[in-house]
């Protein structure tokens, strides 16, 4: 009931529903491929707790599968004070706890988790952010392969979660399609040098209008802090890439301005991933 509402309020709220929303099937897509069985989960710009509650579910209908419920730690951080008790909320009515620090506040100027290394990064940070306080951080060992440009934040948040990750951690990320092929401010040469170090797994464009509260394109990183063949079966993809394209998915329509995946859909992208990478997948 509480995330029908939330995904109500949502529709009605337009724009600002970027602040605390990310549409359902995108939050079911990013755990379906990264499927978190057992480990830690962060979320750096959490908004309502989407993504942790569906890794909770998914972890939950997987147990079995692997053989015993695994924990899944959560660990988040929410720039709007009223996001964060939306979020807050939303753990308490499915039975999780979480940390989301002592506040409420900015992940780039007041992180409040830089000690964890997780093993699941989710998120859906806001797009295009010019104000993100880059003129206080040009020194902050985040950046490793560039300082990001002031007028943007993408290529910080992409940074940012890359130290963020455990080594053998992987993020996915929903962005701004631009984000994919910008050369402005030196985005380029940080994605290059992103690439050359070999942390960029997966690439997945979206369709249009999945989002409420934006018509810009998206896409979908996820990243990797080892491409070497894994324990679970993972095969060795170093100095892979494997690109997706859905953007002429996306069956069902949920207003005459918005649509989402069908769980089909989801089911076929996930497959797609876990057949390229020898993971095992139902």
């Amino acid at each position: 009931m509480y995330e029908y509402f939330l995904g109500q309020f949502a529709r009605q709220e337009g724009a600002r529903a970027g602040e605390f929303y990310t549409p359902k099937s995108v939050v079911n897509l990013l755990v379906e491929i990264l499927a978190p069985f057992r480990g830690t989960i962060y979320d750096p710009a959490c908004g309502s707790g989407g993504m942790f509650v569906q890794s909770a579910k998914f972890k939950d209908a997987h147990a079995k599968q692997v053989g015993k419920k695994g924990d899944l730690p959560i660990y988040g951080q929410e720039l709007m004070a009223d996001t964060r008790r939306l979020c807050k909320m939303n753990l308490a009515v499915h039975g999780l706890e979480g940390d989301l620090g002592k506040t409420y506040g900015s992940t780039f100027t007041n992180d409040q988790h830089h000690t964890l290394r997780a093993d699941y990064i989710l998120a859906n940070p806001p797009f295009n952010i010019s104000d993100w306080g880059a003129d206080k951080l040009q020194e902050d060992p985040r950046w490793k392969y560039g300082i990001p440009p002031a007028r943007n934040a993408n290529y910080a948040w992409l940074q940012h979660m890359l130290a963020r990750l455990s080594k053998v951690g992987r993020a996915g990320i929903v962005l701004a399609n631009g984000s994919m092929t910008t050369q402005q401010s030196g985005e380029g040469d940080i994605r290059k040098a992103m690439i050359k170090d070999d942390v960029v797994e997966c690439m997945v464009a979206l369709p249009g209008q999945l989002f409420a509260n934006t018509q810009i394109p998206a896409c979908l990183w996820f990243m990797s802090k080892d491409k070497k063949a894994g324990k679970n079966g993972s095969r060795d993809r170093s100095g892979e890439i494997l690109f997706i394209d859905c953007r002429k998915m996306g069956s069902e329509q949920l207003s005459r301005t918005q649509i989402a995946f069908t769980e089909e859909e989801i089911h076929t992208i996930a497959k797609t991933y876990h057949r390229w990478r020898e993971t095992e997948f139902s």
